[in-house]
């Protein structure tokens, strides 16, 4: 781990971020990079990626169990998949935290069925295929993340057991109901790529 290259993308952040990232560089290859909205900052650090894998993982979480990342690196290396996702989990929110994140888990299945998405929580890419894909598209505001991961076949797509935690910052922000009705819009407009370009306020209180 302390030779693999971690790549922090920083949209300016304000409570000391660059500094606690560095200070880690004694056990890590560590670097703060210039970030932005999400898909700016993860293009960014993926164009920096001289690894067959890339994994994203959002600001907020926290592995759930330690081999984690490297049983999604063997699940994708032996199946030769494209894109690798866990589970989300809200360990310290209410139940009803709880109960929306353990049914995105649900759809998250059930879209193996037919078109398979992930979050940028946990996104582990097969670098070459997310460069032919042409990365995240910087046009979208919202579920860039879903947008992307849709278009990796069915049998190129692995869920690994193991999961992260996230918190439930997005809920107090906009409120259960907004953040809900979002999630199945988005899965309506799977097809709709204007819909995607729209601005949704999801980063508006």
């Amino acid at each position: 781990m302390s030779s693999t290259r971690v790549l922090v993308a920083d949209a300016s952040s304000t409570d000391g971020t660059p500094a606690i990232v560095l200070s880690f560089r004694d056990c890590l290859n560590v670097s703060v990079i210039g970030g932005g909205m999400p898909s700016v900052g993860r293009n960014q650090g993926a164009a920096l990626a001289e690894t067959p894998y890339v994994l994203f993982l959002d600001a907020d979480i926290e592995l759930a169990h330690p081999s984690v990342i490297r049983r999604a690196v063997e699940l994708a290396q032996s199946k030769q998949l494209h894109c690798v996702t866990t589970n989300i989990v809200c360990r310290d929110g209410s139940w009803l935290d709880k109960v929306l994140y353990a049914s995105n888990d649900l759809f998250q299945y059930l879209s193996l069925l037919h078109r398979p998405f992930a979050t940028g929580m946990f996104m582990l890419f097969d670098t070459k295929k997310f460069r032919e894909l042409g990365g995240f598209n910087e046009q979208v505001f919202f579920a860039e993340d879903y947008l992307l991961s849709k278009q990796v076949a069915r049998n190129r797509f692995g869920i690994v057991r193991g999961g992260v935690y996230t918190t439930n910052r997005r809920f107090q922000k906009m409120g259960h109901f907004r953040v809900a009705r979002l999630f199945l819009k988005t899965a309506v407009n799977y097809w709709n790529e204007n819909y995607f370009l729209r601005d949704h306020k999801y980063w508006q209180t």
